[in-house]
């Protein structure tokens, strides 16, 4: 897909140029030709090609996709075609890479095909909840409304991810700028003072030796250290890309203290909410619980869960199936419970959801409130040992020159 201008000429006799994004330039001639313009000319728009800044930036921003389909069910609750729905949208997309997909989407169903088969070849792009969704709202024939709900599902994943972002914003930047004001001290400006201080024929301080000594330790085995961090970075890249390496790493995460109840709870509240979306939208339990399973953010528990769906066919109650398959916090397999034994099981599902969402935003409050004064500590006894590894020095050469 590139950027093209097109000069036209309309019935009027003007002659104008218009920007478009296409995937050819025979695409760019049939859709202005189809609206009776004369296309006298296609050429490559060069000055808009996107060159990424970001290696692992997402390319398709969950508040575009949330904005589509907001505007895609306002279209076809107006009267308008999906088709037609599709195509008023792809003209005024920003994101180039969402308009790149629309645009592909629009030829599909131009081809005889689905909405839902369209948008499955870009199923990565966003996730097979989506898919099933549109499946799901086709078969009922009540499309807006299944969209409607996943829209509410969206925006919930996708606060709940900035709100874990924003968590760790903070620290982050303070622990990066703590690592800078250090190396600048110990690469720039004791070594200077060292040197001017030896000058008076005097021990330097324990606390100044040493922070030189880590700066000399650092400046000569440079190389060394770069070259560990690289290769920690290429056996992370690896481990990212195999299967065997991201259940592992998840594996890991959930050992870790505080984090194992945030990565545990925040599957339950995602498997909840995806399996009551889809068993809203009138799929199946079992059908839904495969994409359920996938909807969860951690490859170990994924593996844990590949049974659940067998045990479930076999005639197993779902809470029984969880029970066997994943160690979920006991008051999910209760409420489940609940809701098969009271026939609501999408709606005791949704408030699980809700239910583990509020504790999770909870302790992630928790987690902001106590890492912001233990950063602040943490940045304030780094602070002290440097000022303390430069005026020690200084009081004891007042002191040598009395």
């Amino acid at each position: 897909m590139a950027h093209y201008i097109c000069r036209l000429a309309t019935e009027e006799g003007k002659v104008v140029s218009q920007a478009f994004f296409a995937p050819s330039v025979q695409e760019c001639r049939r859709h202005y030709e189809e609206q009776g313009l004369c296309v006298l000319s296609v050429k490559r728009d060069w000055k808009k090609i996107r060159i990424p800044v970001v290696p692992f930036e997402k390319k398709i921003k969950d508040k575009d996709f949330i904005l589509f389909n907001q505007e895609f069910v306002a279209l076809v609750k107006a009267g308008y075609p999906v088709l037609k729905s599709i195509e008023i949208i792809s003209q005024r997309v920003k994101n180039v890479y969402l308009k790149d997909l629309l645009l592909q989407v629009e030829k599909e169903i131009r081809g005889g095909k689905s909405l839902s088969e369209a948008f499955l070849p870009f199923e990565k792009e966003f996730s097979k909840v989506y898919i099933a969704s549109l499946m799901a709202g086709e078969k009922s024939g009540n499309l807006p409304d299944t969209i409607n709900r996943y829209i509410d599902y969206a925006k919930v994943i996708a606060e709940t991810k900035s709100k874990i972002r924003a968590a760790l914003t903070y620290p982050t930047l303070l622990f990066t700028f703590a690592l800078l004001l250090i190396g600048i001290l110990v690469n720039f400006i004791l070594p200077r003072f060292a040197d001017f201080y030896a000058s008076f024929q005097e021990d330097l301080p324990g606390i100044t030796k040493a922070l030189i000594n880590f700066s000399l330790f650092a400046r000569s085995n440079i190389l060394f250290i770069l070259g560990f961090l690289l290769i920690l970075f290429l056996v992370y890249l690896r481990l990212s890309r195999n299967l065997d390496g991201q259940v592992f790493v998840d594996r890991l995460k959930l050992r870790i203290p505080y984090g194992r109840s945030i990565w545990l709870e925040s599957a339950v509240s995602l498997f909840c909410r995806t399996l009551s979306l889809l068993l809203g939208g009138g799929i199946s339990l079992i059908a839904s619980l495969g994409i359920a399973i996938q909807a969860i953010p951690n490859r170990y528990l994924i593996r844990c869960l590949a049974d659940m769906p067998g045990y479930v066919q076999n005639g197993e109650s779902l809470s029984g199936a969880l029970g066997r398959t994943v160690d979920f916090p006991p008051l999910a397999f209760d409420m489940i419970r609940i809701g098969e034994s009271s026939a609501n099981l999408e709606g005791m599902l949704s408030d699980v959801a809700e239910v583990f969402e509020s504790r999770i935003r909870a302790k992630i409050d928790k987690f902001v409130s106590l890492i912001e004064p233990l950063i602040i500590i943490v940045m304030g006894l780094i602070v002290a040992a440097m000022l303390l590894s430069v005026y020690v020095p200084i009081f004891n050469i007042i002191r040598v020159t009395r």
